[in-house]
């Protein structure tokens, strides 16, 4: 099966204030998302920057074969949540957004303020993956969606898997600035948001721990998503787990006593000149990431960028002020997927 995230960048209906400011703009964005996952054809996709989930069902109902949905309930101050789209039936685990115990709360601005909990909740789900529990996708028996469906019983083992989208590194002001008055305020704002993406990512890296649960050796698990910011970061280096054993490395093949709690970033086996996921500034970076456990990192056959099979992702540098691309079609970011063996 192929599994996968995609930031939608600001998936909307028309009309709104950060969505297409017309149908046939819409209808453009919709056609253009609803190609790349055709071509993609994941088994199960992640997926952030969703504002209206009917806009997320519109962007469904364009696809072939049966789907179903599972949002998060847990939406930042622009209504945009992560879920999933998946070709099996899902069952919606945990959906959270509150620091663990003993984090304290981080400090988000000038005068003070303070975040307890993520931005955007974590959605985690369960399905099950194999040639049975695939059997019949894409046979045309017209587009569904759900949330909450149970996984069922009758095929395939279980896959165990969390989406994501961590504070973002473009940086905003108060009165919704997007540039800062001076050096002295970018830097500031610049340590809140590092602070609340660190925290975010202790975080995931809790919910993680539930869906491990105690051995990644025995259980199938992933977690995914837009984590703003690129491999080697700390805050994405949060989310390994004990060190040792990277991709590439002796230890890989040898099994050791943090097998049980690792997650391995599959960046490494994605061809290097497909490995970025967003153009900042002219800039290539890979801040899209899929992590795997154990047992299913030793089960990943191949992983990419873009569509399987079409070279290096085509996309628009983006700049410091998100606004600037309001209304246009597809996405600013590239899937970023993996192949498993059933």
């Amino acid at each position: 099966m192929l599994l996968g995230t995609w930031n939608l960048e600001n998936l909307y209906r028309p009309g709104g204030e950060f969505g297409p400011r017309d149908k046939a703009a819409y209808e453009t964005k919709l056609a253009a998302l609803a190609a790349v996952v055709t071509e993609l054809n994941p088994g199960l996709l992640g997926v952030q920057e969703v504002g209206d989930p009917e806009a997320l069902r519109d962007l469904v109902g364009m696809l072939d074969g049966t789907w179903h949905v599972a949002l998060s309930e847990h939406a930042d101050g622009r209504g945009i949540r992560v879920g999933f789209l998946s070709r099996t039936p899902l069952e919606v685990l945990h959906d959270t957004h509150a620091f663990p115990a003993r984090l304290r709360p981080v400090q988000v601005d000038d005068a003070g303020g303070t975040a307890a909990e993520a931005g955007r909740g974590f959605l985690a789900i369960e399905t099950r993956i194999g040639a049975g529990a695939l059997a019949g996708a894409g046979a045309g028996a017209g587009a569904g969606a759900d949330a909450g469906a149970p996984a069922g019983s009758d095929a395939g083992p279980v896959l165990r898997v969390a989406v994501a989208h961590l504070k973002s590194k473009l940086l905003s002001y108060p009165g919704n600035r997007f540039f800062p008055r001076d050096e002295g305020e970018r830097a500031r704002y610049g340590a809140y948001a590092l602070y609340r993406r660190a925290a975010e990512a202790t975080t995931l890296r809790a919910l993680a721990d539930v869906l491990l649960a105690g051995d990644g050796r025995e259980r199938d698990v992933a977690v995914l998503g837009d984590l703003n910011d690129e491999v080697q970061a700390a805050t994405t280096q949060i989310l390994l787990g004990p060190p040792g054993s990277e991709i590439g490395t002796a230890g890989f093949g040898k099994p050791d006593k943090g097998d049980a709690h690792r997650l391995w970033n599959v960046a490494p086996l994605i061809p290097v000149e497909q490995r970025f996921s967003r153009v900042n500034s002219g800039r290539r970076e890979l801040i899209d990431h899929i992590l795997c456990g154990h047992r299913l990192i030793h089960r990943v056959t191949a992983a990419g960028t873009g569509a399987p099979g079409t070279g290096s992702p085509e996309l628009p540098s983006v700049g410091a002020d998100p606004g600037e691309r309001r209304g246009q079609p597809g996405s600013d970011h590239a899937p970023v997927w993996v192949r498993v063996e059933d």
